[in-house]
């Protein structure tokens, strides 16, 4: 009787262990008719930034890290309110042509974009690449 009981808390236990490694799946950036849409999964982020060409790696061209350029929002739109379901999400108007980007988490951490497999080399830097026809 206490076997089954082990078996049964064991098998409850490791279910949710295997829910928690289950990650939302957010696309590669695609467009819309209001633009392209970015999308980066990070739920513990106080926030993120979506840096590329097209807003001078937000800032960091010219000088030290802008966080008020790239800002992304965890509840699927330009807006102030928070969802806090960890993904986050930006709109841009880019115009057709290839951008080199990256997102950017709580000011320090630079991540390639983990939904576009396609990169390119910049120098010392590996980026995510986006072709917008």
């Amino acid at each position: 009787m206490v076997k089954n009981y082990l078996l049964i808390l064991f098998v409850a236990l490791s279910g949710c262990v295997v829910l928690r490694q289950i990650k939302p799946r957010v696309p590669a950036p695609y467009r819309t008719s209001e633009g392209v849409v970015f999308q980066f999964y990070s739920p513990s982020a106080m926030y993120v930034n979506l840096a590329g060409d097209f807003n001078r790696w937000c800032g960091t061209q010219d000088g030290p890290f802008n966080p008020n350029l790239g800002k992304m929002y965890d509840d699927g739109t330009n807006g102030d309110k928070k969802a806090g379901d960890g993904i986050w999400t930006a709109v841009l108007p880019l115009k057709p042509g290839t951008y080199q980007y990256k997102y950017v988490v709580n000011g320090s951490s630079w991540y390639l974009d983990p939904s576009n497999p396609e990169t390119v080399q910049s120098g010392p830097y590996t980026n995510s690449l986006l072709r917008v026809e």
